[in-house]
């Protein structure tokens, strides 16, 4: 069955919201084994709102609306919707029950316009909205599936999920399943080059590279009768990915960020951390303490803007400043080894750099970055060229970071399980 997805707001088209939604409703289909060719956003108007819906109406099974069921006169999706597909709009006791408990609750009155939300296209099911006013309404009409959902996020998803999701799975009688292989420390390039002969003689599952900043994921996706078939046809694949990328991948479950792997690679090994940074501002310790759980790893960080902070807090000697610059690869090391001994911390970041626009030089140009990590005492600092905007290089430079982090931690006990030498200093 093919689907269509249209997003209804003049805030999308002028870039006041981000359309989140749409993505991830394509996301949901594409899962269901839905296939979607077009997705439109529309203003806040009736006929352009009509044109839309009926260009849609011609080529899709189903129509999925977003935005638009407010209480404002502006919110014209319903009752576009039923005026084109042929309904009338009735009161629905249920509904206006639950605005009236919903108000009450929060010792508000109901303002006569909330009372909008409670008519509902005659026929249609209507989704119970337990985190808004607006219900989500389905109306199945000459063959013809018409969904329309509420805009906020928040109430669009979990309707979505708890309600839309089962309705839809049971109409279709296929099942796409699909699991994500997030890489590393690979370029994109290089990751498609290794995979190149995977690629060529797709069929199913297929496979899908997506870049990110710093990191490539790498999706692949199985369409089966059942979920059990489809996933069977997936492990072969991600097992050949595992063995071609090894430690580069962090981790192959979809709600697992780099940091998440970080901080469980540190806990496993019963490691701190603690973090200095000059150019990224703080932005690495962050990420980091996005982790929940992460008190339990994370000991201090530290923000050594200046050549002064970064004297009298870590202990950088200024001889090293003086002859190599506060952005290089011995600054870098001296800061990662005093934050070590500040904190005695077992594991330690530094990061020096210029995010620019401007402090470039020649021999020094703007994206130019230094990162140390020590771990146990054995310290190791990498040079690095980014490219793009000042927070480009700056995001570019904390996924940099963590993945120094990944790779420092692995080598070390690596290294101290085959006996290749222990805490030896690079």
């Amino acid at each position: 069955m093919i689907v269509e997805i249209i997003s209804v707001g003049t805030e999308i088209l002028l870039g006041n919201i981000v359309n989140t939604n749409a993505a991830y409703l394509a996301e949901k289909c594409a899962a269901l084994g839905l296939s979607c060719y077009y997705q439109t956003v529309v203003g806040d108007n009736e006929k352009r709102l009509t044109e839309t819906m009926k260009l849609a109406r011609g080529r899709a099974d189903i129509l999925i609306l977003s935005g638009g069921l407010g209480p404002t006169q502006d919110d014209l999706t319903k009752e576009t919707a039923a005026k084109l597909f042929g309904r009338k709009l009735v009161r629905d006791p249920h509904t206006r029950e639950r605005i009236q408990a919903y108000f009450k609750k929060r010792g508000k009155r109901v303002t006569d316009n909330n009372w909008k939300q409670a008519l509902v296209p005659e026929g249609a099911i209507v989704l119970d909205n337990d985190n808004g006013t607006a219900p989500g309404l389905i109306m199945e009409v000459n063959q013809k599936t018409i969904i329309l959902l509420p805009g906020p996020p928040g109430e669009l998803k979990p309707l979505f999920e708890g309600k839309v999701y089962p309705y839809l799975q049971a109409k279709t009688d296929k099942v796409i399943r699909s699991q994500v292989v997030k890489i590393c420390g690979v370029g994109e390039s290089m990751v498609e080059s290794m995979i190149k002969d995977m690629i060529d003689v797709q069929k199913n599952p297929t496979i899908a590279t997506y870049a990110k900043t710093g990191e490539v994921h790498v999706r692949v996706t199985a369409e089966a009768d059942s979920e059990k078939h489809a996933l069977k046809l997936i492990k072969p694949v991600v097992n050949e990915l595992k063995n071609r990328f090894q430690e580069n991948i962090y981790t192959t479950n979809e709600e697992v960020t780099l940091e998440q792997s970080c901080v469980d690679l540190l806990l496993a090994n019963e490691l701190t951390i603690s973090t200095m940074e000059s150019c990224t501002g703080g932005m690495v310790a962050a990420r980091l303490i996005n982790v929940p759980g992460v008190s339990e790893v994370f000991k201090a960080g530290y923000v050594t803007y200046s050549n002064k902070a970064k004297r009298k807090v870590l202990g950088v000697k200024q001889s090293t400043l003086k002859k190599y610059t506060a952005v290089s690869a011995k600054v870098a090391e001296e800061m990662a080894q005093g934050v070590s001994l500040l904190t005695k911390a077992d594991v330690t970041l530094s990061v020096t750099g210029i995010a620019g626009p401007d402090g470039g030089t020649e021999e020094k140009p703007v994206g130019l970055v230094y990162i140390g990590c020590s771990v146990k005492g054995r310290t190791k600092v990498m040079e690095y060229h980014f490219d793009g905007s000042r927070m480009k290089i700056r995001e570019s430079t904390v996924v940099a970071a963590l993945t120094l982090l990944r790779q420092c931690v692995l080598e070390y006990f690596s290294e101290i399980t085959f006996g290749k030498g222990k805490n030896k200093k690079n």
